[in-house]
């Protein structure tokens, strides 16, 4: 993500972000290799970093940056993108972390439950116990207004190959045979 018009080869490579209103491809055609703030106009809306050995400092804002060197990413997330949500969250401890922009700072959200609710886009996003990919572990998940976890690709189709079987239940109980249809 390229932030800064005077210096245009200053980025930074959040793990994940949302922007809200902006075509998930690049000039309706390409899959995007980067984001530019000054050609898009608009800032992300959330990022997300997972935490690495290398890079937690960096994320949670404790470090300090040389007077020559680029702002850190919590400055720029904070500072000049003003980004609205700023998610943290450590695979190897399962801790998430989030902060909301308030008058320019970012503050921690209270997360007695580990979830984080961003009522301007009506989702929120969250800590979910289940196997992924074969995985079991702790995953962050979105979530509706309701509090359910929205349904991944595969737990759709799942869905839907149920309706079905369901569907061709009752029309063989109708004395219709499904695939002669």
């Amino acid at each position: 993500m390229y932030y800064d018009t005077h210096n245009p080869l200053w980025y930074k490579r959040p793990d994940w972000f949302a922007v809200v209103g902006v075509s998930r491809l690049y000039e309706q055609r390409d899959l995007r290799l980067s984001y530019v703030i000054w050609q898009e106009s608009v800032a992300p809306f959330v990022v997300v970093e997972l935490l690495s050995p290398g890079t937690e400092k960096e994320d949670l804002g404790q470090t300090l940056r040389e007077v020559s060197q680029p702002p850190t990413k919590w400055e720029v997330y904070e500072r000049i993108l003003r980004i609205p949500y700023y998610i943290v969250f450590d695979r190897y401890t399962d801790k998430l972390q989030a902060f909301q922009l308030v008058a320019d700072i970012y503050n921690p959200i209270d997360l007695s439950t580990p979830q984080i609710w961003m009522p301007s886009l009506q989702i929120g996003l969250g800590l979910w116990q289940g196997t992924y990919q074969g995985i079991e572990r702790p995953w962050l998940r979105w979530y509706d207004t309701d509090g359910n976890w929205i349904p991944t690709a595969v737990e759709l189709l799942a869905q839907e190959n149920q309706r079905a079987e369901k569907l061709a239940a009752k029309l063989k109980e109708l004395g219709i045979d499904p695939n002669q249809l």
